[in-house]
């Protein structure tokens, strides 16, 4: 045995200025177990070399490990895990940051409950700049432990409680065969079915992790979290249905048709929830055009109604056919101007336009800055009525650069 408890396994490539911010941290814990804190470091190219160095050289126990070549964040996380030699192993990305009063709670906690090969818990988004907690990404009423095997039960937990298991301690003797590669599944989902097929699996109420949503040392930057919330529900349904999966190999899950329907409806219903997230995240982003196309499955499945969506909807036809109007603008060859001919208020359709994507060089101009037969190749009309596209047809405009309203909202059904 190696002595040490825990290892804090930290992949990181690029980023010295946070990886610093978060080894200072890592130097106010007072633990009353053994640890050490080992670091992957993805071939790097900054001076992480020399942060980490310095701080070796004020007493952190860290253990550096370089790989040569990036190979992605999944390998890397892989590398720290591998080099940990701790009885339990814990991620910590390289901008976040442990909360030790939790953290020796959960690490009392697997030491009295030996069969526990991970222990999970919600953890905080947090503000850097006030000092604040935000919010915790999910909520657990009472320290809970699921023994090997109860597939069934842990999922229904999942489903009804929206836990994502990215935060979790390890017994490092299960992570060899816990955290493999997945990748058309969300892998978190994944690991937790790996780890409850070696042995117990704990969600305990007091969160030992705080990630950095607004940080100090980059206040507008977007968290990558937050880029895969955005993209990543189909991967959540593979995920579920991945755990699912090893339910039934394990003889866990009956899959005749009736469970078969409800299980595929949990599935369904949790996919739909976390489209509705991504429908707000679009919309932060003033991507319309995606938020519209999540609402429409959202819809179809029942869920036209959901709060994330319901404010939205009223306001999808003008907003994703100003959208649909700016790409169409920005897309098209050789095209530097829009005129706007016939509309009630020309300067908030403009702010709109640029608003939603179009093109700084793209020039916008009305009907009262007039024709110009030398640009007629270069410019995009956009007619209030059918008499007006009619006119700028008959003087030399191509039909599909001259678009009216309805070209723009025909297939924006609410």
């Amino acid at each position: 045995m190696s002595g040490i408890k825990l290892s804090i396994c930290i992949p990181t490539f690029n980023r010295e200025i946070y990886l610093r911010n978060a080894l200072e941290h890592c130097e106010t814990y007072d633990f009353d177990f053994t640890y050490e804190i080992v670091i992957s470091d993805n071939a790097s190219t900054d001076n992480t070399k020399q942060v980490v160095d310095e701080f070796i050289a004020r007493g952190l126990p860290i253990r550096y490990h370089r790989r040569t070549a990036n190979g992605g964040p999944y390998k890397n996380v892989a590398s720290a895990f591998h080099h940990a030699i701790g009885e339990y192993s814990i991620y910590l990305a390289d901008d976040d940051f442990l909360i030790p009063d939790g953290l020796k709670a959960a690490m009392a906690y697997l030491d009295t409950n030996p069969d526990v090969s991970a222990c999970h818990a919600s953890w905080y988004l947090y503000d850097e700049i006030r000092d604040l907690d935000l919010t915790s990404f999910y909520s657990v009423d009472e320290d809970i432990k699921f023994a090997r095997h109860e597939f069934v039960e842990v999922f229904r937990f999942v489903c009804e409680r929206h836990v994502f298991p990215e935060i979790a301690i390890y017994r490092s003797s299960a992570l060899r065969s816990t955290w493999v590669p997945r990748d058309f599944c969300f892998s978190y989902f994944a690991y937790l079915a790996h780890a409850l097929d070696q042995g117990a699996v704990a969600f305990l109420k007091q969160p030992f992790y705080r990630s950095v949503a607004v940080s100090k040392l980059a206040p507008s930057r977007s968290q990558n979290g937050n880029e895969e919330v955005m993209v990543a529900w189909d991967k959540y349904r593979g995920g579920l249905e991945y755990f699912l999966y090893i339910a039934a190999k394990r003889g866990r899950l009956n899959t005749g048709p009736e469970s078969r329907v409800i299980f595929e409806e949990m599935c369904r219903l949790f996919t739909l929830e976390r489209m509705a997230v991504a429908v707000r995240f679009w919309a932060i982003r003033k991507d319309f055009i995606k938020a519209y196309e999540l609402y429409t499955r959202m819809a179809l499945g029942g869920m036209g109604e959901h709060p994330e969506v319901k404010a939205l909807r009223e306001s999808f036809p003008m907003l994703v056919s100003m959208q649909t109007l700016a790409y169409q603008v920005s897309a098209t060859a050789d095209v530097d101007r829009l005129m706007l001919s016939g509309m009630a208020d020309p300067a908030l359709i403009s702010e709109i336009l640029r608003d939603v994507g179009l093109e700084a060089e793209i020039e916008i101009t009305t009907d009262l800055d007039g024709h110009d037969p030398a640009r007629v190749e270069s410019t995009i009309i956009f007619a209030a009525d059918t008499s007006r596209r009619e006119k700028f047809l008959e003087m030399g405009y191509k039909p599909n650069l001259v678009f009216m309203e309805s070209d723009l909202t025909r297939h924006v059904l609410i």
